[in-house]
């Protein structure tokens, strides 16, 4: 059977949660909760790896749970996480395919408490829990084992509470319960847990029981396609099935701003492309429409393990909005924007670095970012 993945992004923080493009642009991610939907072999564990990686020199401590994958991807994430130097801050509580249901069932339980012990002394921690819906499978193992009335789809009754008293474990404390908890230790420091738990679907059915459960605890959900993924689109997130509830909150100003016309611009394009496989001949606007579509599609695309600043996002994003990429064909895009970023790292670093220190966008960053620009497109160097 097909599968998808939801991806449940609880987030009770300002830790920031990942340096991938379309998520700050499109369903930016802070406080609450988020589920990823994604399709199987998405990309969704190289999403959630790419989140832990991001938190380095962040002060975050990490835990990622894997809970029923097989020895050899756990491996690969490990290897992965090395790599980048996110083991010094990350553990690792694995209960592999291998392992006994029960293991499997208190694995992110066990997880959990140890991200409840950096946040009650006063520290930022993030947990991934990859995934729960091999919880909740594990969980219906034992319940049937042990005779308990099985209900919608053989889970027991309780499968809904199993994760909601798990996902609300994730919250921010304020600086009196650290002190308290701490008998004095600490003192004037608030902690946090932030949850990034995912959930996995069978063809795609997003109104199945666990899913549906998980999504009513969360603030919106990032849903990964299977189509979108082989096409190359990568990260492979369907902006019409994502939703944040959290919205512009999340966002800094200079992404809040630049972000939307840039989702505009995907949504119209999405639609005429559909329309456009139909229609022979196309008026003007529709197809500078799509042309700028087609752009701003190739300028989503992310390489795996290759966190963007905001600085980065933003000038990509700048470079779309103002037209600086109409001109570029289709396919030598991504090389623009290679050799943009690389530009603005060579020459324009105070900018780069004022852009990601402060986040706020006005006419002087806006006037800087396009004479930066036009600088560059003179060199024809991508």
């Amino acid at each position: 059977v097909p599968l998808s993945v939801v991806v449940v992004l609880i987030t009770s923080t300002g830790v920031p949660i990942a340096s991938i493009r379309t998520n700050s642009t499109m369903v930016p991610s802070e406080t609450g909760i988020i589920p990823y939907i994604p399709a199987f072999a998405t990309g969704k564990t190289a999403l959630t790896t790419l989140t832990i990686i991001n938190q380095k020199d962040q002060d975050v401590k990490c835990i990622y749970v894997a809970i029923g994958q097989k020895a050899s991807s756990i491996a690969n994430v490990v290897r992965k996480l090395e790599e980048h130097g996110a083991l010094e801050y990350t553990t690792i509580v694995a209960a592999a395919a291998s392992d006994s249901a029960a293991l499997q069932f208190i694995a992110p339980y066990a997880g959990c408490s140890m991200g409840e012990y950096y946040r009650d002394k006063g520290e930022d921690a993030l947990i991934v829990y990859d995934d729960l819906t091999k919880q909740a499978w594990a969980y219906r193992q034992v319940s049937l084992l042990l005779r308990r009335p099985p209900g919608r789809e053989a889970y027991p009754g309780d499968v809904f509470y199993i994760h909601s008293r798990l996902l609300e474990r994730a919250s921010r404390v304020n600086a009196d319960y650290v002190e308290k908890i701490t008998n004095g230790a600490v003192k004037g420091k608030t902690g946090s847990l932030t949850a990034l738990p995912i959930i996995e679907t069978q063809a795609g059915d997003v109104s199945a029981f666990v899913p549906t459960n998980v999504i009513s605890i969360t603030d919106g959900q990032i849903f990964l396609e299977t189509d979108l993924f082989n096409s190359g689109i990568r990260p492979a997130i369907n902006a019409g099935l994502s939703v944040s509830r959290v919205g512009g909150a999340a966002q800094t100003k200079i992404i809040k701003k630049l972000g939307g016309s840039t989702r505009l611009d995907l949504a119209q394009y999405r639609e005429l492309a559909a329309f456009a496989q139909f229609a022979s001949d196309l008026d003007e606007a529709t197809r500078k429409q799509i042309q700028r579509g087609q752009r701003v599609t190739e300028l989503m695309k992310q390489g795996q393990y290759k966190p963007l600043s905001i600085a980065e996002m933003s000038m990509s994003l700048y470079a779309a909005n103002e037209g600086f990429i109409d001109d570029v064909a289709v396919e030598k895009v991504g090389s623009f924007e290679a050799a943009l970023l690389s530009h603005m790292k060579s020459n324009h670093a105070d900018l780069m670095a004022k852009i990601n220190e402060t986040g706020g966008f006005d006419k002087d960053i806006a006037s800087a970012m396009t004479a930066a620009i036009e600088s560059f497109k003179t060199t024809g160097s991508w």
